[in-house]
C-alpha cells in the first residue's frame, strides 16, 4: 500500500454556510418555535434509539454512497449508523427500514481510495455541534462523522478518469466500498436528472401515494417511467464521456433502494445527490427546490467548463428550478427536458377530472422539450442535440 496518504478536508455544505435568510434565528417566531420543537423531538428520538441500539449490542457501521470528482479532487459522502453485527451495508430493503436508521454520531472512519489511505486535515474552526478539532492544520488518519452520522469530504489528489473504489471502515467492522466516478476534463456535456416521476414512478405530488411507494412498496416492484431508460441510453451513446447525476428530494436513508433501481432498469450509473432529512440547528431541512438548486449550483462550480442537459418533471417545481439555473448560468444549460405528468399522477384523481397540480413549461432562453414519456423526448430533444453536436 502506498505510504503517502491523500489529504482530505471536510466539505463546506449548505448547512455549514447557510445564507442569512435561511438561518432559523431570522425566521418568524412561530416558524422558529416549530422548527426548534421538531429539532428537539428529533434529538430525543436519536438519544432514545441510540440507547436501545447499544443495549441490543449494535455497533456503528458505514453506509457508503457513490462519490464523484475530477482528475484533481473527489467528493466523498458516507454515513455512520448503528446496525446489528452481521447486517450488510447497501442492501436492498424497503424504504421504511432505511428511514428508521439510527445515526451514529462522531464515529472514526478510515477511508482509502484504491488502497491509498486518506488523511483528514482540519482547516480553521468547525461548527461546535460537529465537534471537530479546532486546531488549524491538524491531521488525522481517520475522519470523524458529524452529529447526524454524515461524512462529506473533499480529497485532493491525482486520479485517472474512470471508476475508482473507495473503502470505508469503522472500528470492529469489515470495510465497505463504493464507486467513485472520476470525470475526465474532456467531458464537455453532463446530464442532471430528477428521479421521482422522471425516471421512477412515485407519484410524488400525491403525498400518500408517494409515501407508500417510498416507504412500503417492495423496491423490486417499482416501475420506471416508460421510455426514459431508452432516452438516457441514447444520450450516453451521443455523449460517451457525459456523467449522469441523479437528484432527488428523497433522503439519503433510501439511497441503496434508488441505486438498485437505476441499475436494474438499465439507466446509466452515476452519483446520487439526495437530501439530508435530519433537522439541523442552523437551517432545519432544505425544501425540495432549494435542495436541487443547491446541488445543481455545486455541480456548476465543480465542472466550470461543462454544459448540462437538465431532465425533470412538472410535478415538483422542476420547471421553475431549471429555469432559475439557466438564468443564473447563461450558456451553461444545453437543453431542458420536462416529463409531463397526467392528471391522475399529479392529483390522484381520474384523468377525466382534468385537474392537475403541475407547473407550466418554464420561460427561458434555453430550448425546453416536453412529453409524457421518454419516447416523446427522444423524438424532440435528440434531433436538436444532434444538430448542436454537429456544429
Amino acid at each position: 500500500m502506498p505510504t503517502v496518504p491523500i489529504p482530505a478536508r471536510s466539505a463546506v455544505t449548505t448547512f455549514d454556510a447557510a445564507s442569512k435568510h435561511e438561518r432559523i434565528e431570522v425566521q418568524p417566531p412561530l416558524i422558529r418555535h416549530m422548527r426548534r420543537t421538531i429539532t428537539g423531538v428529533f434529538g430525543l428520538w436519536v438519544h432514545a434509539s441510540t440507547a436501545i441500539a447499544k443495549r441490543l449490542e449494535w455497533f456503528p457501521r458505514v453506509e457508503p454512497y457513490v462519490g464523484y470528482g475530477t482528475e484533481v479532487y473527489s467528493r466523498l459522502i458516507c454515513r455512520t449508523v448503528y446496525a446489528p453485527k452481521h447486517s450488510k451495508a447497501g442492501a436492498l430493503t424497503r424504504g421504511i427500514v432505511g428511514m428508521l436508521a439510527i445515526p451514529a454520531a462522531h464515529v472514526q472512519v478510515r477511508i482509502a481510495i484504491d488502497g491509498t489511505p486518506l488523511e483528514t486535515v482540519q482547516i480553521g474552526e468547525s461548527e461546535q455541534y460537529d465537534r471537530f478539532d479546532r486546531m488549524r492544520g491538524t491531521g488525522s488518519e481517520y475522519a470523524m462523522s458529524d452529529e447526524s452520522g454524515y461524512l462529506d469530504l473533499v480529497a485532493e489528489h491525482q486520479l485517472e478518469p474512470g471508476i475508482h473504489h473507495v473503502t470505508y471502515q469503522a472500528h470492529d467492522r469489515k470495510a465497505v466500498s463504493a464507486d467513485l466516478f472520476t470525470i475526465p476534463a474532456s467531458a464537455k456535456v453532463g446530464v442532471i436528472s430528477d428521479v421521482d416521476d422522471t425516471v421512477m414512478i412515485t407519484q410524488a405530488p400525491v403525498l400518500w401515494k408517494a409515501a407508500y411507494n417510498l416507504l412500503l412498496l417492495n423496491p423490486k416492484k417499482r416501475n420506471a417511467v416508460p421510455g426514459m431508460s431508452v432516452l438516457f441510453t441514447k444520450l450516453q451513446d451521443m455523449f460517451p464521456d457525459a456523467p449522469f447525476f441523479y437528484l432527488s428530494t428523497s433522503p439519503w436513508n433510501v439511497e441503496s433502494s434508488i441505486r438498485h433501481f437505476i441499475s436494474y432498469h438499465g439507466f446509466p450509473e452515476g452519483p446520487l445527490l439526495l437530501r439530508d432529512l435530519d433537522p439541523r440547528p442552523k437551517t432545519f431541512v432544505p425544501s425540495g427546490p432549494q435542495h436541487k438548486l443547491e446541488f445543481a449550483e455545486q455541480l456548476m462550480a465543480d465542472f466550470p467548463d461543462m454544459r448540462f442537459i437538465l431532465i425533470g418533471d412538472d410535478g415538483q417545481k422542476d420547471p421553475t428550478t431549471y429555469a432559475t439555473i439557466a438564468r443564473r448560468y447563461p450558456g451553461r444549460v444545453l437543453a431542458i427536458g420536462i416529463r409531463q405528468l397526467s392528471p391522475r399522477e399529479s392529483t390522484g384523481l381520474p384523468s377525466m377530472m382534468g385537474v392537475t397540480a403541475t407547473q407550466p413549461t418554464p420561460v427561458t432562453d434555453v430550448p425546453v422539450f416536453t412529453g409524457t414519456t421518454g419516447a416523446n423526448l427522444v423524438k424532440t430533444m435528440l434531433p436538436y442535440l444532434k444538430q448542436k453536436l454537429a456544429q
